[in-house]
């Protein structure tokens, strides 16, 4: 027969709390081993009663269930944290992953979700309510927006000018290096100045620098 995972309450809330130790004590499996009303409180018992599991509020008194759950987890990495909260706003939910929770419930969670969510994280697993999960999957999923191109009044090519010019390249090099006639280049760089509004190719040069243009490649001087 497997040892009863044994867990650790803390919620301010009395109802809640006696709710979850009745729910615990009824349930095959999970022995009770105590329960905390305070963030302090919930640190003290984890290192007295070293649960499996801590089943923790975050709006607690004094110390927040955040902190309360980094500093359980520094203490003793076997202890299991499953958030049982009402907060689902995306600050919570990632404070508290990166505090070292392992499972995020909201207290709407049916009494079998939270047997479960308790038995999985004593097994070193995960789990989520269905909208938890949807949004940490979002998260890691979801690709950045790629970086603005600099001045987008230019056109491709005079951005492509406009970076050799910030490399130092005169005209007539670049003229060569994209295969355009020297009169076409000019024109470009003409252009290219009313559109930043400055005066010269010196202040041309700086701006395109300031926008993180003009890297030249290792090994290429021309």
């Amino acid at each position: 027969m497997n040892d009863p995972v044994r867990v650790l309450i803390a919620d301010d809330h009395p109802l809640f709390r006696d709710g979850l130790a009745a729910l615990l004590r009824a349930s095959p499996g999970t022995e009770l081993v105590g329960a905390a009303a305070t963030g302090t409180e919930a640190v003290e018992l984890a290192r007295q009663a070293q649960p499996d599991v801590v089943l923790m509020d975050l709006r607690l008194p004094g110390l927040n269930g955040i902190e309360a759950t980094r500093q359980i987890v520094a203490d003793s990495p076997h202890t299991a944290v499953v958030v049982l909260t009402m907060f689902d706003d995306d600050d919570s939910v990632f404070a508290a992953l990166r505090a070292g929770a392992r499972s995020y419930l909201l207290k709407g969670a049916d009494q079998e979700h939270i047997r479960r969510a308790v038995h999985a994280a004593a097994a070193g697993e995960a789990i989520f309510g269905a909208e938890i999960a949807a949004r940490v999957l979002a998260h890691f999923t979801t690709q950045p927006s790629p970086a603005a191109a600099p001045f987008p009044q230019l056109t491709d090519r005079e951005r492509e000018i406009l970076e050799l010019v910030a490399q130092g390249r005169s005209n007539t090099i670049i003229a060569a290096r994209l295969q355009l006639s020297h009169k076409t280049i000019r024109n470009n760089v003409s252009n290219i100045l009313a559109k930043l509004q400055v005066a010269d190719r010196a202040q041309a040069i700086v701006r395109a620098r300031d926008a993180g243009l003009g890297h030249q490649p290792a090994g290429d001087r021309r």
